[in-house]
């Protein structure tokens, strides 16, 4: 069985104490802004249940949510809205909102584990993990709270756009999305260069 900590133990030995592991959600959906966390944890945070995000329920995501909210030693969390998705594309906003969540942790982190292949812009030292959401405990933390997160932000927007059921798909591309964007046009908050929207501007 794999050591859901065994990055962090690595920085440790490495001299590293306060050790953030990042992610984002919201890459993939046509609507809404994208969001990342940055999570440092305590040596002591119980690990069981935390996995990569997209693996559980959203009701065992919201206890988990309320479980790292309660025993993080920091949280920070990075928003990018859909008009600077559009001006520099939505890996480049994926990386910004990742920089972002990092700028917002307090205590500030000496290390970082990213989920993914790419770097972020900082000076700290830091390590992508491909995969790191199955991999590390404090990625998959972040991966929770970033998806809690933009799934709330979400569901936020059906107060101004009912038309859409954004609280049914979080501005996923599905059927009704799509079916919803042909009939309706697009709102302020969707992705204008994505397929499946810049169709119908």
């Amino acid at each position: 069985m794999k050591d859901m900590w065994f990055f962090e133990k690595e920085a440790t030995e490495n001299g590293y104490r306060d050790i953030a592991g990042i992610d984002e959600a919201g890459r993939g959906p046509l609507a809404g802004p994208v969001v990342s966390a940055a999570v440092i944890l305590p040596s002591t945070f119980a690990l069981s249940g935390v996995m990569d995000s997209k693996k559980l329920s959203a009701k065992k995501r919201a206890r988990l949510y309320d479980k790292i909210y309660a025993h993080a030693v920091a949280i920070g969390i990075g928003i990018v809205d859909p008009v600077e998705i559009d001006r520099i594309n939505i890996l480049q906003a994926s990386l910004l909102a990742m920089a972002i969540a990092v700028d917002n942790l307090n205590p500030k982190p000496d290390c970082l584990l990213i989920d993914g292949t790419f770097r972020i812009s900082s000076q700290l030292p830091q390590k992508p993990i491909a995969k790191g959401d199955s991999l590390s405990v404090s990625i998959s933390a972040a991966s929770i709270i970033a998806k809690v997160t933009r799934d709330r932000l979400m569901e936020s927007y059906h107060l101004y756009y009912p038309q859409f059921c954004f609280p049914q798909h979080k501005g996923y591309p599905t059927k009704a999305h799509k079916e919803a964007i042909r009939k309706f046009g697009c709102s302020l908050i969707h992705r204008r260069s994505f397929k499946g929207v810049k169709e119908y501007l």
